[in-house]
This record gives C-alpha cells, sequence and structure tokens, in this order.
C-alpha cells in the first residue's frame, strides 16, 4: 500500500474531525504520522489562523459544531482556545506518534471542555497515557528537536494548514480534503486530467499590493 503523510496539530479542531476519519484512509494507505507547530507554519506564510479574525473565530467554531453533530462525533471546545499546543505535541512524539496515543490525545482535547493551558489538564491526560513523569517526557532535547524537524519538514514540502495529508507529493488540505484523497489514491491518474492540469496551472490576473 501507498504511504500517506499526516501532517496536525493538536490546536486544530479540524484536525480532530481528520482524526476521527482516518480509518478510511488506513483502508487503502500505511498511514505516517507527523505532529508539527501550526503557529511556524502560520508563519512562515505570514497567514493568520482562523482564530485570529473574530468573525471567522465564531463561525469556524459554530461550523465545527455543526459538522460533529452532523457526523455523530463527540466534540466539545476546549475551556480556551487557541491554547498552547507543545506540551501535547511533545508528548505525542515522546510516545511515538503511536496511532492510539495520538486519537487519545485528540480526543481528550476536544471532548472533555476542559482548558488545556492549565497543568492540571496535562498531568490528568499523562496520567491516562500511563506517563509518570510529563514534564520531564516533554523536556527532552531530542522530542523537541523532532517536533522543529517536522514542522521544517512540513513547510519544505508546502504545507500551509493543518490537517494536510501528501501522497504520492500530492498535497490535500484539510479535514474535508480526505474524500479527494481516497478517490486520487483509488485513481492516480485522476490529477493529470485535463480540467485538473488547467487549473493547475491558472495563471494569476491580478494580486494585492
Amino acid at each position: 500500500m501507498q504511504q500517506v503523510d499526516w501532517y496536525f496539530d493538536f490546536i486544530s479542531p479540524f484536525s480532530y474531525l481528520a482524526c476521527h476519519r482516518l480509518a478510511a484512509l488506513e483502508e487503502h494507505a500505511i498511514l505516517q504520522s507527523h505532529p508539527v507547530l501550526f503557529a511556524g507554519i502560520l508563519a512562515h506564510w505570514e497567514h493568520k489562523g482562523p482564530a485570529e479574525i473574530e468573525p471567522k473565530r465564531v463561525f469556524s467554531y459554530r461550523l465545527l459544531q455543526w459538522l460533529a453533530d452532523r457526523s455523530a462525533i463527540p466534540f466539545r471546545m476546549p475551556g480556551a482556545h487557541p491554547f498552547n499546543p507543545l506540551p501535547y505535541l511533545r508528548l505525542s512524539i515522546a510516545l511515538e506518534n503511536r496511532p492510539g496515543v495520538v486519537r487519545e490525545i485528540f480526543d481528550f482535547l476536544w471532548q472533555r471542555g476542559l482548558d488545556p493551558g492549565d497543568q492540571a489538564t496535562f498531568a490528568l491526560l499523562c496520567e491516562q497515557l500511563g506517563v509518570t513523569d510529563g514534564a520531564e517526557c516533554i523536556a527532552d532535547p531530542a522530542v523537541k528537536q523532532r517536533l522543529k524537524e517536522n514542522t521544517e519538514k512540513a513547510i519544505s514540502r508546502n504545507v500551509f494548514g493543518v490537517p494536510t495529508f501528501i501522497a504520492d507529493g500530492e498535497l490535500f488540505w484539510g479535514h474535508d480534503a480526505i474524500d479527494f484523497l481516497l478517490d486520487c489514491l483509488a485513481d492516480p491518474s485522476l490529477l493529470q486530467s485535463a480540467a485538473m492540469q488547467r487549473v493547475s496551472q491558472l495563471p494569476i490576473g491580478v494580486g494585492r499590493t
């Protein structure tokens, strides 16, 4: 089966929704998980996140609640958002990004309504995962370096948002692009059609100054 690289950040509710659709992908591909720092990606592309634009923030949270309810995915916004995802990203890396661990961290953050910035919340998650010293675990320089390298590698591959999936060098952004990815896995020639080639090479008519 073909390898698919999955780039995500626990800060992203859309990554959480994507996490609940991974089973469909795993039937057709070998999935490799790569936690990245979304803020680093936004800084590289000089772009604001959805939560940094107030009207978009409100709309996005409403859309997320609707999407989760519509798909029967348990969902409760954390006690505060955005939050600092670094402890959770590093914890996932320290535990080798095992699929069960990644899912458990996502569910913990996006189902309980707790404040991820509260040290007690992180401690509770560590206890749930059987990690005896979470602070020491995420302080490992090698863990921090891997997160940095993951983020740099994502940027080098033109990742501009999360969640993003990359298959055979092609980028699929957003939880709602999973069906697109599945179709491309089933038919690799899909992106080679005349219509796809045309939109891929469409010239820019005008730009902002």
